[in-house]
């Protein structure tokens, strides 16, 4: 296999300035899907369910699992199955095949699917964050690339943020210090 690495060339956006997402394209059962997170965070595979029935597959598919996942801010999130379903990644001839198990969560969010690590894993992905890319082996042994097209990625950050309301939250007290231990309680004087 050929070795992984990013040069200049690989950066295809339009904005070098950015901390954007990593939000690709995928193809399941000739469909493609665009609004694809590449969380290096997540523990799990997630498609949407609004993503699932526009998919066109039969609900009966769906696999039964009911184990809650741990949410960003440590909530627990509800699943309602899994499928197993064989995802493309690339474009052309330079392109890789791989059976996802996808966890199906009911939820607002402005992305299609959420690729974790076992996904990630099984590709062998090396992802740059600064290029907005990720590579991976294709079957052959050629290297593949996925690049991020960045005006859909910064469409749908903007679109996230636009659809939540604002609830207003009180201020949380001060942190309280005392001596040089830093040991803190909030709300209490010292």
């Amino acid at each position: 296999m050929s070795p992984i690495a990013f040069c200049d060339d690989d950066f295809q956006a339009i904005d070098p300035q950015h901390d954007d997402p990593m939000v690709i394209s995928v193809k399941i059962e000739d469909f493609a899907i665009s609004k694809t997170l590449v969380d290096q965070g997540s523990s799990v595979d997630i498609l949407y369910w609004g993503t699932f029935k526009r998919l066109r597959i039969s609900e009966v598919e769906i696999q039964q699992y009911s184990e809650s996942i741990m949410g960003f801010s440590g909530e627990r999130v509800n699943t309602m199955g899994y499928i197993d379903l064989f995802t493309k990644f690339g474009a052309g001839r330079m392109t890789r095949m791989v059976k996802i198990r996808y966890l199906i969560v009911d939820a607002h969010t402005s992305y299609n699917i959420l690729l974790g690590r076992p996904s990630l894993n099984m590709l062998g992905t090396v992802i740059s964050t600064y290029h907005l890319a990720i590579k991976f082996p294709s079957t052959s042994g050629d290297i593949v690339t996925v690049h991020v097209y960045q005006p859909t990625t910064r469409r749908g950050y903007a679109y996230s943020l636009r659809k939540r309301p604002i609830h207003q939250v009180e201020s949380p007290a001060p942190l309280q210090y005392q001596n040089q231990t830093q040991v803190f309680s909030p709300g209490k004087s010292s």
